[in-house]
């Protein structure tokens, strides 16, 4: 595998409603203009996604490539490059130092759930539930949430901040990404 080179790494949960996004070559949508192959695992298609380099160096740096390379399976909200870049000066940089590991990956494992969950779950679970969100935890041990408005699925973090899935259903060898367009930030 080529060697993993970039800024940051997280992993976010936020659905479309409908995967608008298919490439009639792999049945995949693209992200950021690169095919992503069925066959791949996590790391090996974001590696490929010119608006994941930071996600990436952030995994790297926190050990976490294993991990996402293992056979889960596992769903990833994978938060673009902009939403990084829109966390408060300093904040990527902070993570990325040795002595900020532990926190790094907190960080991350908050956009990574247990399982291989579609849009069209996770739309169906948030939509019969009495309250309109389904509620589920990330394997960082955080509460997360999702919720339907119009035809975008919505993840929330624990302090009630929203990150919109903007391309669903990327299938992976070990499971499934939905890109999102915000950093879910533990408690």
């Amino acid at each position: 595998m080529t060697p993993i080179k970039s800024t940051l790494f997280a992993l976010t949960f936020a659905i479309v409603s409908t995967p608008a996004f298919a490439d009639d070559h792999t049945g995949n949508p693209k992200v950021g203009g690169a095919e992503m192959l069925v066959e791949r695992n996590i790391i090996e298609n974001a590696v490929n996604s010119p608006i994941h380099t930071t996600l990436v160096a952030a995994v790297q740096a926190a050990d976490l490539v294993d991990t996402l390379q293992g056979e889960g399976p596992f769903t990833v909200f994978a938060p673009v490059n902009d939403a990084f870049a829109a966390l408060p000066a300093g904040t990527v940089e902070t993570l990325l130092l040795p002595e900020n590991k532990a926190m790094l990956q907190k960080v991350l494992t908050a956009h990574v759930v247990a399982g291989d969950w579609s849009a069209a779950e996770i739309i169906a679970a948030a939509r019969s539930s009495a309250d309109g969100f389904y509620h589920f935890n990330a394997v960082s041990g955080d509460a997360l949430s999702a919720q339907v408005r119009g035809d975008n699925v919505y993840i929330y973090d624990e302090s009630g901040n929203a990150s919109r899935v903007t391309v669903a259903d990327v299938n992976q060898s070990n499971g499934v990404i939905h890109v999102v367009n915000a950093v879910l930030v533990p408690k």
